[in-house]
């Protein structure tokens, strides 16, 4: 064989390292693809869509209730968005707003009984949907890349913040 065939022809290994299915761009488009798609679907009855299950689930999963800014910043939203979010799932009596008792110009934000039911309702048909796109995985690799993605969204969540970018 001569030298320019010998050159022409890449290594099995680094040739499969190529493939695309290895490669994590490409497996982080497929799944982000997939997953807004059903996503959309089991959101799509609830005001702001996937925004407002966001403002729903941080709600819901917290002790002491958030500001508006320090629920923008959680959720990775712009604040100017997260109040006309808050207008429409508090006019749907899913969230209300009091002033900060510690900060009477900051307003605190918390869930309703009826934003808890609402999300209990969303996070049954979003369990399905996710079940379908997680189905050739068992339970326990399933339960592996939730930790994993979740480790990897703080990663992201700190870069965005940091670059000042705002929202994801």
């Amino acid at each position: 064989m001569n030298a320019s065939a010998s050159q022409n022809k890449k290594p099995r290994a680094e040739a499969e390292s190529l493939a695309l299915d290895t490669d994590l761009g490409w497996a982080i488009r497929m799944v982000s693809t997939a997953f807004r798609r059903v996503a959309t679907d089991s959101v799509t009855d609830l005001p702001g869509g996937a925004r407002g299950y966001l403002v729903l689930v941080a709600l819901a999963g917290g002790n002491e209730p958030p500001s508006q800014l320090a629920l923008a910043k959680e959720v990775s939203l712009d604040r100017t968005v997260m109040t006309y979010l808050l207008d429409d799932l508090e006019a749907h009596d899913l969230v209300t707003r009091k002033p900060d008792p510690r900060d009477r110009r900051a307003r605190q934000v918390l869930i309703t009984d009826t934003g808890r039911a609402r999300l209990a309702q969303v996070r049954e048909s979003l369990g399905a949907a996710e079940a379908r796109l997680l189905t050739d995985l068992d339970p326990k690799d399933t339960e592996h890349l939730r930790t994993l993605l979740a480790r990897v969204a703080q990663t992201a969540q700190r870069e965005v913040l940091a670059s000042g970018e705002g929202e994801c």
